[in-house]
């Protein structure tokens, strides 16, 4: 059958990865769980190699933890570990904020508009799925416009340890107050004011910090 295409190693690598990571995310692969190369093979109709090489990238993210010869699991949650990811993030979001906004224009501002009504409306909706999606959608929008790879691949290495404590604390989450600080953000970079851009950019992630106070 010459007139099909292989498919990338990269990409199933990729697929397991994405689809591990989700469910540990998620809760529905919650801390302790064991890590089966094969079993998630199963699971996820794929061989399992790039499940192999999934795992050591999540282990890398500290999502999950391994020690030769004895376990491959769910990474505990360390709320340590969050702080410091929380801080890196939050200064690397206000870079980005501070580095794109001169290259932001009304249709970026009316993107971020429309990615915090969908956050709003999966909030009441209790979606904390769709709303996570959607906070991603706005907080990406001067990420892309500061055109730095670097602080791109590091917001995507680093932001799920925050978004696992979002759908643990889920009941305690700030996210009616995070739709009208997403509507400030819009509006100080519709206006051309970066520093309040950027100090409100930094008020969003540190409230997120109280969620590690919570039960």
């Amino acid at each position: 059958m010459s007139g099909l295409v292989k498919v990338p190693r990269s990409l199933l690598r990729d697929e397991a990865y994405e689809n591990i990571r989700r469910a540990i995310i998620d809760g529905t692969l919650p801390p302790g769980t064991n890590l089966r190369d094969g079993d998630l093979a199963d699971q996820l109709g794929l061989s399992r190699a790039p499940v192999r090489q999934a795992l050591l990238r999540l282990i890398e993210d500290g999502l999950v933890e391994s020690k030769p010869q004895s376990y491959t699991r769910v990474a505990a949650f360390v709320p340590d570990d969050v702080r410091d990811a929380l801080q890196l993030v939050r200064a690397l979001h206000e870079f980005a904020v501070r580095a794109g906004a001169p290259r932001m224009g009304p249709a970026e501002v009316a993107a971020m508009r429309a990615a915090n009504t969908r956050f709003a409306d999966a909030i009441s909706a209790g979606d904390i799925a769709a709303a996570i999606a959607a906070d991603d959608e706005l907080h990406d929008v001067p990420v892309a416009a500061a055109r730095n790879r670097a602080i791109a691949a590091t917001l995507a290495r680093y932001t799920p340890l925050l978004r696992r404590l979002e759908y643990a604390r889920f009941g305690s989450l700030p996210a009616h107050r995070s739709v009208q600080r997403h509507a400030e953000l819009a509006d100080a970079l519709e206006a051309g004011d970066v520093d309040a851009a950027c100090a409100i950019t930094a008020t969003i992630w540190t409230e997120l910090e109280a969620l590690l106070e919570t039960p």
